[in-house]
């Protein structure tokens, strides 16, 4: 993954926080400040739920009214969100899908997935009223300024359209000023998002084309295809992917085949992943983890992500987007060798930052933990 942006800076202490500061606990203040508004705060950033509603048949879309803490996020970034689950504090990253609005409301879609604690509470359990922490916005995949002629193509698999959605509606809000084409995949027609308004864009723009690609089911609309990426494909949907910016969000092993399409040819390639691609990894054996804060010694197995390998251990590392992306957390390495789970790079160098939770072991490791 590319370098991350910084995440926006906090908003500065009013007249009446500084006098208090030295007299008052921020963890006090925000116990009797909630009774008497859920998202009041000291200093951290909350949101209240304010509108919930269907995006498709596994999705739904929560839109979210911040405090004044939160410093807000530009289309394309990601933010932490954190909720209380049976007690348990758990965090996950999403993509805000709206467009930043004067009143600061923020909108994200969000899909149900199996073994995913905190988007099945969203889904399922969430309601208006609920308050949910933000952590702050990171990422990179959003519009270059200085680029707002030049051709874009933009590839999204699941919930990979959300950050490209929130794209889409940042280009359309300025009239689409240079050509734009959306290939969008999902398994079955009931679990794209986005579909009435994407096809809305298409009628008003001339400039905008979307093709909506089923994997589990045939296509009917004039607007359908089917099949996975492949050179074939994106021949018959782009015919000048050497002039385009090419933007691709989704599994991992998609991104993989997206980057080895188009990266050498398209005019620039930025692409993100939600889960690491297949890869041939060595899974054979185990290894030696040390925790040199803690002193502790645990073996894992290689082949599995340092994130996961602490988790089943019981072991509780603060987590965030579990991509790669958002570096919350990134721990120092005192020694041993690891492997990108995205890239399959291998590093040896002894005293270096790694993300945990897409790096796995290759040899016994100490960590700064």
């Amino acid at each position: 993954m590319s370098a991350q942006l910084r995440p926006a800076p906090s908003r500065t202490d009013g007249p009446f926080r500084r006098l208090a500061r030295p007299w008052v606990s921020p963890g006090v203040f925000d116990f009797w400040a909630s009774r008497l508004h859920p998202t009041w705060s000291w200093e951290r950033p909350l949101a209240r739920i304010v509108e919930r509603r269907a995006e498709s048949a596994d999705a739904v879309t929560l839109v979210l009214h911040p405090n004044r803490h939160w410093g807000g996020s530009r289309p394309g970034q990601h933010l932490n969100l954190s909720a209380e689950i049976d007690g348990v504090r758990v965090t996950r990253s999403y993509s805000p899908t709206g467009l930043p609005g004067r009143d600061g409301r923020i909108a994200i879609t969000v899909k149900a997935v199996a073994d995913g604690k905190l988007s099945r509470h969203l889904c399922q359990q969430a309601r208006v009223g609920d308050v949910l922490e933000l952590g702050p916005a990171f990422g990179e995949m959003t519009l270059d300024p200085a680029a707002a002629d030049v051709p874009r193509l933009f590839l999204a698999a699941g919930s990979g359209i959300t950050p490209l959605i929130a794209l889409t509606r940042d280009l359309a809000a300025r009239g689409m000023p240079a050509p734009l084409t959306l290939l969008y995949w999902a398994r079955l027609r009931e679990q794209l998002c986005f579909v009435d308004e994407l096809r809305g864009y298409a009628a008003a723009h001339p400039h905008f084309v979307v093709r909506f690609l089923l994997t589990g089911e045939a296509a009917s609309a004039a607007d359908e295809g089917q099949g996975r990426i492949d050179a074939a494909l994106l021949a018959a949907s782009v015919a000048d992917p050497a002039q385009r910016q090419v933007y691709a969000c989704g599994p991992g092993g998609f991104v993989d085949q997206a980057r080895e399409l188009l990266a050498a040819q398209a005019r620039s390639f930025q692409a993100e992943a939600f889960s690491p691609p297949p890869r041939s990894l060595e899974t054979q054996g185990t290894v030696q983890l040390t925790l040199a804060a803690s002193g502790r010694s645990l073996t894992v197995a290689r082949g599995q992500s340092l994130l996961s390998a602490l988790e089943a251990q019981g072991i509780k590392p603060a987590s965030g987007c579990r991509m790669g992306i958002c570096n919350t957390c990134a721990c120092g390495k005192r020694s041993g060798s690891t492997l990108h789970l995205h890239t399959g790079d291998v590093q040896h160098e002894p005293v270096s930052a790694l993300r945990l939770c897409v790096n796995s072991a290759t040899s016994d490791l100490v960590l700064d933990l």
